[in-house]
């Protein structure tokens, strides 16, 4: 595998330097409960940043996750943001208080495609509010296949004044996911505060090194198991 030396920040040299960027995604419909089990213990056991879990997993993954550095996340107004303010703040408040430490919310596609801005920004700041209030990662999906450019800028300067810890490019259940002009454009448009995760169709380690390459601090994946693996055998290979 080659990984280009056009990269436009500090390449990764180590397995913690991808393993620590990584949240390990769990929230497929068809999971039962022992796959989500399988999944946290196999997060634990990458010692990747996160699982995230869907919102009724969150009580037994804070068990499962009790002993190790991973935290656990699950997501609000997910996957389609179209649920009201005032529902996405009551299922923050219940994620967090049942342990979930990062939030991914979804952003409400329909009001930016209406361009009702304002609407948008006020939940985004009541949002963000409530998890900073609580000491939790606050992540914005944006769900760049349904927005043109302009509106994919505009959600990225709202997030950011907003108070978003985290602008994300998708949820994995839209028509596409992580294209890698996208993740350039947010970090263009985001103020350097706000970080950048990608997810979304990342399942293999080029992918994975590209969309870092080109400003996403964080990567959200199911095909972790692989990409690390791919990922030890790489750098094995540099260091023989």
């Amino acid at each position: 595998m080659e990984i280009s030396d056009q990269q436009i920040r500090p390449p990764l040299n180590t397995y913690e330097d991808l393993a620590s960027r990584i949240d390990h995604s769990l929230l497929r419909p068809e999971l039962t409960q022992e796959e989500v089990e399988r999944g946290c213990r196999l997060a634990k056991e990458l010692n990747v940043a996160c699982v995230i879990v869907r919102p009724s997993d969150v009580d037994l993954a804070v068990q499962w996750m009790r002993e190790g550095g991973v935290v656990v996340g699950s997501v609000a107004g997910f996957p389609h943001g179209s649920s009201t303010t005032a529902s996405k703040l009551y299922e923050i408040q219940d994620l967090v208080r049942r342990g979930a430490k990062e939030i991914d919310m979804v952003i409400n596609i329909g009001k930016m495609l209406s361009r009702c801005f304002r609407d948008v920004e006020t939940e985004l700041y009541q949002a963000a509010a409530l998890c900073h209030q609580n000491e939790v990662i606050f992540k914005v999906i944006l769900e760049n296949a349904y927005l043109p450019e302009d509106l994919k800028v505009i959600a990225c300067r709202i997030c950011s004044k907003a108070g978003a810890d985290f602008v994300k490019t998708s949820t994995g259940f839209a028509p596409s996911g992580y294209r890698p002009e996208d993740v350039r454009l947010m970090r263009k448009s985001c103020h350097p505060n706000v970080k950048i995760k990608a997810a979304g169709g990342i399942r293999n380690l080029t992918q994975a090194i590209e969309a870092y390459s080109f400003g996403a601090d964080r990567l959200g994946m199911t095909a972790t198991t692989t990409i690390l693996a791919e990922w030890k055998r790489y750098l094995a290979n540099v260091r023989s």
